[in-house]
């Protein structure tokens, strides 16, 4: 096989575990990310089934484990902090669980050396020909390329260029939410979390980084509505006027976020695409098929969906019709499981006074009945759906 220089687009966690099967299988990788450093904070994520296999076969299970989170007891309470219900055990953590940005940095890590990386730039055109791929950069560069992929997320850029506006492929899933770091103000130990509940909002208070920090998670439903995916304070203002006069520890949490350096924003959306490949560019991760964080599963179809791709370009000899058509079939039914963990996100957030008294007393009796093993089965029984080759 000649050497195929990859063009991929995004280095959070789909990007670079792409990168490292690629590395290793012969292709020479570049990855350009829009931002000017691996990306730090973000929520927990999880792993299990199909993932852990890939986790192993990268050889980096120890790596990433050296900063396993595992969240612990999860309990609702009212205004006054009283304990009113209480999760499953284990209803979030999976097999292995990590905070996002330190997931990121273990995979930069693992391919930094090896990987050609390109800060705080990104792709705004792309040119196909019989050839290869000329892709235009930001700062005004123009490089030539054999395959370029999309790794760069729920807004991909690369998808606009080469599929069309991000309109034609998200499903609003009635759902706002913000992440950011803030002080253990509330003294939880042993990576504890609380969630408290008002009329359209759900607020998340987990401890993080053994105690030492915590992690406020703000989400609020409504409609889908327009707003500035890079524009920090401007999203923050939406935070602000949305929980206003909210209970609880809601003001010292609005108080924080003025003060917190890796705030997030985003609409719960889902993508969803016939086709996740046009001439010589594919899409990966939740630039292909986002599930939203309400499913739990988004993680791991990134990184089982790198390995799958990689291993279908190594098998077809680097000619991408024959491997992204391969990865496509492969994924398929993989990624339409995993989207469906979502649904029923309207109970999370409940948006009228029935589906708030309702989601109070379905947690309040959860954990004695047998839907609590059913909502921790569930996502195992997804995540072994998909029968991973040996390349």
């Amino acid at each position: 096989m000649k050497t195929k220089h990859i063009l991929i687009s995004g280095a959070s966690i789909a990007g670079p575990a792409l990168a490292y099967w690629l590395h290793r299988y012969g292709f020479q990788v570049t990855i350009v990310e829009r931002a000017p450093h691996i990306r730090p904070g973000g929520y927990a994520v999880d792993f299990r089934g199909a993932a852990m296999q890939v986790l192993d076969r990268m050889d980096l299970t120890g790596n990433i484990r050296q900063f396993e989170t595992r969240s612990g007891k999860i309990s609702i309470v009212n205004k006054r902090n009283k304990e009113v219900a209480r999760m499953p055990d284990s209803f979030t953590s999976g097999e292995l669980e990590i905070l996002r940005g330190d997931l990121a940095n273990v995979f930069y890590e693992a391919t930094r050396h090896d990987v050609e990386y390109i800060f705080d730039n990104s792709i705004t055109a792309i040119a196909e020909d019989a050839t290869g791929a000329t892709v235009t950069f930001l700062c005004g560069n123009t490089r030539r390329f054999d395959i370029v992929v999309g790794a760069d997320g729920l807004h991909s850029k690369v998808r606009s260029i080469a599929f069309g506006e991000e309109s034609q492929f998200s499903h609003h899933l009635g759902i706002y939410f913000a992440i950011f770091t803030v002080p253990n103000f509330m003294q939880l130990q042993n990576m504890a979390g609380l969630f408290y509940s008002s009329l359209g909002k759900r607020i998340g208070v987990f401890s993080a980084r053994e105690d030492k920090e915590a992690r406020a998670s703000l989400y609020f439903s409504a409609p889908a509505f327009s707003y500035s995916y890079r524009d920090t304070k401007v999203q923050q203002q939406i935070i602000r006027e949305r929980f206003a006069n909210d209970e609880w520890v809601v003001p010292q949490l609005l108080e924080y976020m003025d003060q917190t350096d890796d705030f997030y924003f985003d609409a719960a959306c889902q993508i969803k695409m016939d086709s996740w490949s046009s001439g010589r560019v594919t899409l990966m991760g939740d630039a292909a098929h986002c599930s939203s964080p309400l499913s739990g599963m988004g993680t791991s179809m990134a990184v089982v969906g790198a390995y799958v791709l990689a291993g279908e370009l190594k098998a077809a000899s680097g000619e991408h019709t024959v491997a992204f058509a391969r990865y496509e079939a492969q994924m398929r039914d993989f990624v339409t499981a995993g989207q469906k963990m979502a649904d029923g996100a309207d109970w999370f957030v409940p948006s009228t006074p029935f589906k708030l008294w309702m989601s109070e007393k379905i947690w309040k009796i959860l954990p004695y009945t047998p839907w609590k093993n059913m909502m921790i089965e569930m996502p195992m029984k997804v995540a072994n759906s998909i029968t991973l080759k040996q390349y």
